[in-house]
C-alpha cells in the first residue's frame, strides 16, 4: 500500500532492480542546511561524488504529495530556492505533507523510512541528530535515534552534530541496540571536528569490513540500522576550541530567544556559521562530500 505513494526515479529503479549500489541522500540539507544557490550546487556535487565512487545517488524528498526517491535537476532547484518555506519532515510529518500535497524536505529519520521503502540500505548525510544539551529537563531527543533503532538503513555521517550532548546520544543508541562504527577511527567524530572525547563501539578500516558487518546484522534479523562515523578530512576540520566557543554562544542565544524543537538545529547551525565567519559552512560541505564517497563504497561492497 505504501508503494502507491512512492515514485522511484527510473535510473534508481533500474539500479535497484539490477542489484547495483544505490546511496540515499536527504533533502533537509538542501532546503534548511545552507543558503541558495550554494545548497543546490552542493547537492549536485554530492550526487556526483556518489557516482564517482561507483554508486547511483537517490536524493529523497516529498513533492506534490509524492514520496520521491531520486530527484531531477528541476526538483533540486525548486527545493533550494524554496529554502525554509519547505516543511522539514520527520516521521510524524510525512502523512500530513502527503495529505496536503505539499513539499517536504526529509530529515535523517524520514530519509531512512523512505529509503527502506525503496529497498535502499545505505544513506549518506552530514551528521545525525541526537540528545540535545539539557535534555534531562527538556526531553529534547531527535527522532533520528529512534529511527536508527527500527529502520534497517546504515547512516554514514561525521558523527553526531556538535551542538548536541554526544555522551547522552551514545548512551541512547546503546540502549536501543544501535551499533556505532568508526571508519578508521576509535573516537566518535563531532561533525566539524575529528574528535569528541567519546569512543565508538567498533573500529572498522575498510568499506568491505563495514558492509560485511551490516550484512550479518540484517541476515540475523536484528532490527534497525547502524551509525557509520567518518571523521571530517583533517584539512577541513575546525579547531575544537573555536567551534566549542561558537556553539556555547549559539546555545545561549537560542535559549534567550526561546527557540526549541525542530527549529533549534537550523538556528544553531546558521548561528555557528555566522560566528565562525563561514568556516563551519565550508567544513559542513566537505564532510558531506567525504561521507557521500564512503557511503558509495560501502553500498558497492554490499
Amino acid at each position: 500500500m505504501l508503494n502507491a505513494y512512492l515514485d522511484i526515479q527510473p535510473e534508481v529503479a533500474a539500479a535497484l532492480a539490477a542489484g547495483k549500489p544505490v546511496v540515499a541522500l536527504e533533502s533537509t540539507i538542501i532546503s534548511h542546511g545552507m543558503p541558495y544557490p550554494q545548497n543546490v550546487e552542493t547537492a549536485r556535487q554530492v550526487e556526483q561524488v556518489v557516482r564517482d565512487n561507483g554508486a547511483i545517488p537517490a536524493t529523497i524528498a516529498i513533492l506534490d504529495g509524492r514520496l520521491k526517491v531520486g530527484l531531477d535537476a528541476g526538483a533540486l532547484e525548486a527545493l533550494g530556492r524554496a529554502g525554509h518555506s519547505v516543511t522539514k519532515c520527520s516521521r510524524r510529518d510525512i502523512p500530513f505533507v502527503l495529505a496536503r500535497k505539499g513539499m517536504g524536505a526529509t530529515t535523517v529519520a524520514s530519509t531512512m523510512i523512505i529509503a527502506a521503502m525503496a529497498g535502499i540500505r545505505v544513506f549518506a548525510t552530514g551528521g545525525i541528530g541526537g540528545v540535545h544539551r539539557g535534555a534531562q529537563e527538556t526531553f529534547d531527543i531527535s527522532a533520528d535515534l529512534q529511527e536508527l533503532a527500527q529502520t534497517p538503513v546504515a547512516v554514514v555521517c561525521a558523527g553526531a552534530k556538535s551542538i548536541l550532548d554526544i555522551g547522552l546520544t551514545l548512551e541512547y543508541l546503546e540502549t536501543q541496540g544501535v551499533p556505532v562504527i568508526g571508519y578508521q577511527t576509535e573516537e566518535l567524530p563531532a561533525f566539524y571536528t575529528r574528535e569528541s572525547g567519546f569512543k565508538v563501539d567498533y573500529r572498522l578500516d575498510t568499506p568491505a569490513a563495514i558492509a560485511e558487518a551490516l550484512r550479518l546484522k540484517w541476515e540475523l534479523g536484528l532490527a534497525g540500522g547502524a551509525v557509520v562515523a567518518s571523521p571530517i578530512p583533517s584539512a577541513h576540520a575546525m579547531p575544537k576550541a573555536d567551534i566549542d566557543a561558537a556553539i556555547a554562544r549559539a546555545l545561549r542565544e537560542a535559549d534567550e530567544q526561546g527557540i526549541k524543537g525542530k527549529a533549534s538545529t537550523p538556528f544553531l547551525l546558521a548561528r555557528v556559521c555566522e560566528l565562525t565567519g563561514g568556516n563551519s559552512l565550508t567544513a559542513n560541505i566537505q564532510l558531506v562530500l567525504n561521507n557521500a564517497a564512503l557511503g558509495a563504497r560501502i553500498a558497492a561492497a554490499l
